[in-house]
């Protein structure tokens, strides 16, 4: 036990986390476009939630804790959950129209902007080594795009990269009030009430566009949920532990794997463009999480009134 609390206080270990985390989401990604394809993105994400709810609420009631966080805390969820909630299903719905790869290319300008976002509202001091670590890491996203072959042309696939661009700012949004909600609350808390309150949101619409699905989806949709409750509770755990400049690099992995799930799911083509651009990727990460600080107070050592 005292190895494993060593390393889960190894300077590399958020980082480290943060990368499986990624992958598990894009295993979600992968599930989520067959699920939005099927039963379309609002009700794919209003079910999934919907599991999402019974599980983490299971995991949050039987936690031995007074089961509502201080306001300031509560707001912090609200917050950030509302932006994951909205920017989930734009890039979904947008996902439908574009390619897997595309689609994640498309979503890196987030990354990008949380760096700025992090400065502002954070007051996280921006590395130059941070920066080019996006960048780099950007530059290998545009050379995975130049070598895709051309994506169908129409108006479809032009209102699947708007939706996309769109999520992707509401996706900044939410990775940096992910740094704050996790220093406030604990991974299953995070996870509970991202579900509860996105499942609360789109259930606002759900007497005119909400459809049971049929059984032969129940399976896809606890997948989902149960890949998406896993990555949220890591990148929790990683963002109490290190600062979002340093992880939010960590973001641009996620290509990687939606190169190799495209191809094995839907038969998307993996370029040697794609392979290059994955390489420009992995240095950029590596290059912006060395120069991060030191790992961050635990999530006990946090006041949470302080952190809102």
């Amino acid at each position: 036990m005292s190895g494993l609390a060593r390393l889960s206080h190894h300077r590399a270990a958020p980082v480290v986390v943060a990368c499986v985390a990624i992958m598990v989401f894009s295993v979600m990604d992968t599930v989520m476009k067959g699920l939005s394809i099927a039963l379309g993105a609002y009700n794919a994400m209003l079910w999934r939630t919907a599991i999402g709810v019974v599980m983490t609420g299971a995991l949050f009631l039987g936690q031995a804790r007074r089961w509502r966080p201080a306001r300031p805390v509560l707001l912090l969820h609200l917050a950030r959950s509302l932006s994951a909630a909205i920017s989930i299903v734009l890039f979904f719905w947008g996902l439908v129209r574009v390619p897997m790869a595309q689609g994640i290319a498309l979503s890196f300008i987030a990354p990008l902007i949380g760096l700025g976002l992090a400065a502002l509202f954070l007051k996280e001091r921006v590395t130059r080594r941070a920066i080019g670590g996006s960048v780099l890491a950007f530059v290998g996203v545009l050379a995975i795009l130049i070598g895709q072959p051309a994506a169908a042309r129409g108006a479809e696939a032009f209102h699947g990269a708007l939706a996309i661009l769109l999520a992707a700012i509401f996706y900044a949004l939410n990775l940096v009030l992910s740094r704050r909600q996790s220093q406030a609350a604990g991974p299953v808390e995070v996870a509970f009430f991202f579900n509860i309150i996105a499942f609360s949101f789109y259930g606002l619409a759900a007497p005119w566009f909400a459809e049971l699905p049929s059984s032969a989806h129940i399976p896809a949709l606890i997948v989902a949920a149960l890949t998406s409750i896993l990555s949220i509770m890591m990148l929790a755990w990683s963002y109490a532990r290190a600062e979002a400049q340093v992880l939010m690099p960590v973001e641009y992995s996620a290509f990687i794997w939606a190169a190799l799930f495209g191809w094995w799911a839907f038969g998307e083509r993996v370029t040697p463009a794609t392979l290059l651009g994955a390489g420009f990727i992995i240095a950029g990460c590596i290059w912006a999480a060395r120069g991060g600080s030191p790992v961050s107070a635990p999530i006990s050592a946090v006041d949470p009134e302080a952190s809102a």
